[in-house]
């Protein structure tokens, strides 16, 4: 009886032992899985919170050199962009009388090469062609032309070209003979020693350039004739060229507008297959014109200019022509920038050191508004009669000639005096001009003809600053660049 009674406790005893363990195993199962939530909740709220909060990354506004900025500005694929860069009268010397001056080009450079582009040369050195009108021979023999300004440079000065980037000049002016024929091929030698492309007067040449462009120079001097002119820019397409520039030396001194020869055979050279005219002799800005699928530079004006010390204009520019070639080879003309420029980098005189003005500056306006073809300045007067006795240097053609024997009409040549300092001279506020018009002839219509601005009139009026109205030369009728395509530097 006792061993049936122990026997049943301990089963008793047993179960309730089992029901034990059972019960506690599975408030332990249950008491795991919420810390396990409970764990599990914060490290996920956070991993929440981590993924919201902008990194340094996200927060800091993309540069312009990241893909993200730059990608509209790429080309398209297979598409080659290059750049043009023109500017004007470079004239590396002095005449015989100033040679020794300690204000002469000569004696403010003399063998530092990189002194007269050293503020402009990133222009340079950035594009893929650069050229000047190189206005004088370069030479150490030759004998000084009877005129009011022989100039010449040493052979040395071809380094002022190489150094900065120049990769070509026009020779097509009133000057590159002034040390005669001796001085002009001792030139020519030199710019062939140094490497230097350069276009003869009436005459073309090609130019590949690093980067494989094809461009083609045709160059005149006063005289035209469009006829030639048509085939010379054929014969350069023929052979390859992919780019037509004409080189044309031409107009009025010390005009402010182009006059009516200018117009008719710039215009006749975009239609002839030019893309690009790019002109000389004024001395100072004129308009630029875009013309059909082409542009007109009428006159770039001075640049490092030798010629004078006190010129009575310091206003000039930096051209750069966007050239595009797409992936069929097809070339085309793209955006052009204008950097408005001073030819000194000091006020007090002309150091021959171009230099850009800053945007918004008065000067920087009147400049621009010089090449937009809005300035109403007057025209300057250029009078040489204190100097040689009797105006111009040489007498120009009859009004309106138009035959094609022509002779060069260098009615108004040479640079701006070096004898007269101008009233104010300074960066900021020297525009040039005194009050009195240029007259101008030539003729619109003939097959070819000459473009002069014969005598410049004198005139009792005193210098301006650039914000007097003036001049009777009318503005072009024809398609004066505004702001379309067109970028201020």
């Amino acid at each position: 009886m006792n061993r049936k009674i122990t026997q049943i406790l301990l089963i008793i005893f047993s179960v309730l032992l089992v029901g034990e363990l059972v019960f506690v195993g599975v408030m332990r199962l249950n008491g795991g899985e919420d810390d396990e939530l409970l764990a599990s909740e914060p490290a996920e709220t956070m991993a929440t919170e981590a993924t919201e909060l902008p990194t340094e990354e996200d927060t800091t506004p993309p540069t312009e050199t990241e893909p993200e900025e730059t990608e509209p500005e790429e080309t398209e694929p297979g598409e080659q962009r290059y750049t043009l860069t023109f500017a004007g009268d470079c004239t590396f010397g002095a005449t015989a009388s100033k040679w020794n001056s300690s204000s002469s080009f000569i004696k403010v450079v003399g063998e530092d090469y990189e002194y007269p582009f050293k503020n402009v040369v990133s222009y340079f050195e950035a594009d893929d062609f650069t050229i000047v009108n190189l206005e004088g021979p370069l030479t150490e023999t030759g004998t000084a032309a009877q005129k009011t300004f022989a100039f010449k440079g040493p052979t040395a000065y071809t380094q002022i070209l190489t150094s900065s980037s120049v990769e070509a000049v026009t020779l097509a002016n009133n000057h590159s003979e002034d040390y005669g024929a001796e001085g002009y091929k001792n030139t020519l030698k030199a710019l062939n020693e140094a490497g230097v492309s350069y276009v003869e007067k009436n005459g073309t040449t090609l130019v590949v350039t690093e980067s494989g462009l094809k461009i083609g120079l045709y160059a005149a001097s006063f005289e035209f004739s469009k006829s030639d002119m048509t085939t010379d820019i054929a014969e350069l397409r023929k052979d390859g060229a992919e780019i037509v520039i004409c080189a044309f030396h031409w107009g009025t001194e010390g005009a402010y507008r182009p006059n009516s020869t200018q117009e008719y055979f710039g215009r006749a050279a975009i239609e002839a297959g030019a893309d690009i005219v790019y002109g000389s002799h004024p001395h100072v800005l004129q308009k630029v014109e875009q013309y059909k699928e082409g542009y007109i530079f009428y006159s770039m004006g001075n640049f490092s200019f030798g010629g004078s010390t006190f010129p009575q204009d310091y206003d000039s520019a930096i051209l750069q022509m966007e050239v595009i070639r797409d992936e069929a080879g097809n070339v085309s003309l793209g955006e052009l920038t204008m950097i408005p420029v001073s030819i000194s980098s000091i006020n007090a005189h002309n150091n021959y050191q171009p230099t850009p003005l800053e945007e918004g500056t008065t000067a920087y306006e009147r400049a621009l508004s010089k090449l937009k073809g809005t300035f109403t300045g007057p025209d300057l007067v250029v009078d040489y009669s204190s100097i040689n006795g009797g105006g111009s240097e040489t007498t120009p053609p009859t009004e309106g000639s138009t035959g094609e024997t022509a002779a060069p009409t260098e009615g108004s040549s040479g640079s701006t005096g070096e004898t007269s300092a101008p009233t104010t001279p300074t960066t900021g506020d020297n525009s040039g001009g005194s009050a009195g018009d240029s007259g101008s002839s030539g003729s619109t219509g003939g097959d070819s003809g000459s473009s002069t601005g014969g005598d410049s009139g004198t005139s009792s009026g005193g210098t301006s600053g650039g914000g007097s109205s003036g001049g009777d030369n009318g503005g072009s009728s024809g398609g004066s660049v505004g702001e379309g395509g067109i970028t201020e530097g």
